[in-house]
């Protein structure tokens, strides 16, 4: 294949390939070319902006600030881009590769179940989806939405909210059996509470106690990495966790958990929100495409699964 007319736009999409791909020679793959030319290609981009935005090593490629703010605008003039041929042509459809990250609970309650819905809408989508409850960087690991639970801390990134939900204490009916369940804030802190090992914003658990909000710390035997590991700890007997109802729903109708301290949960909510890089007018049609059918479908007082 012959090599493409390499104008501005052109460099500026092979730099994006480049960044999205993790490497010259996967880039140059999805690319058609051979990864010399992409690197010189790259290489003369560098010498045209006069900057690095690359850090090169035998290991991984690493973006330089210079690189990371080039990056980031130059995906909004690509979507720029990709928005006008859509305005052209009524019957553009979102397609190319979309990486999702979610929270675990999340995840497991409305992705997953909503996925084939979404791609079944978009045949040309083809997704990537990891799932954690630890806050990764959005350029760093190349993610097009990330779903984040709690408050968000100040950023580039632009999000759209999806809703909130409030928290709960729950234990199994075996634990109850064999330890009693507290009545109070105080008679909490006797009890086994199971804790999620990642940073997060809300360090402790809020019960009302006479009237003011007490903040009682996680403190138990086990901690997990994300919150369906705790659930499961907790359907297992081994203490109390504090977990959104969309999680437990089904372990409450079941039986297999049990409300706790209901009367005293001062029903504070956690907004849950999808978060991407640029502004919404600059956005690829399947990153749209996306939150739309996110915010369109989700009901966190209804989980699907």
């Amino acid at each position: 294949m012959a090599a493409p007319d390499i104008n501005r736009s052109g460099q500026l999409e092979i730099f994006v390939r480049v960044i999205e791909a993790g490497s010259f020679s996967a880039a140059a793959r999805a690319l058609d070319m051979s990864p010399s030319a992409v690197s010189k290609l790259v290489a003369r981009l560098e010498q045209r902006l006069g900057t690095r935005l690359l850090q090169r090593s035998t290991r991984q490629l690493q973006l330089t600030p210079e690189g990371c703010a080039f990056y980031e605008r130059g995906l909004r003039v690509l979507a720029d881009l990709d928005e006008a041929e859509r305005c052209a042509s009524a019957h553009a459809e979102p397609r190319g590769r979309l990486r999702v990250n979610a929270n675990v609970p999340f995840g497991h309650h409305f992705l997953l179940p909503l996925l084939p819905a979404f791609l079944a809408r978009h045949p040309q989508v083809a997704v990537d989806l990891v799932l954690t409850d630890e806050v990764i960087d959005l350029l760093e690991q190349r993610t097009d939405v990330a779903v984040r639970a709690g408050p968000l801390k100040s950023s580039s990134l632009v999000a759209r909210r999806l809703g909130a939900t409030r928290m709960m204490i729950v234990a199994a009916p075996a634990y109850a059996a064999r330890h009693g369940l507290p009545d109070d804030a105080t008679a909490l802190l006797g009890h086994n509470r199971l804790d999620i090992g990642h940073a997060r914003a809300q360090s402790g658990w809020p019960v009302l106690q006479q009237g003011q909000v007490e903040v009682v710390p996680p403190g138990g035997n086990a901690r997990a990495s994300d919150g369906e590991a705790v659930r499961r700890l907790a359907v297992a007997g081994l203490g109390l966790a504090r977990l959104a109802p969309f999680q437990v729903q089904a372990d409450l109708a079941a039986g297999r958990l049990l409300p706790v301290l209901e009367h005293a949960n001062p029903g504070d909510l956690e907004d849950v929100h999808a978060v991407f890089v640029g502004q919404g007018g600059y956005l690829p049609l399947r990153v749209r495409a996306l939150l739309d059918f996110l915010v369109e479908n989700v009901d966190l007082g209804r989980p699907v699964a």
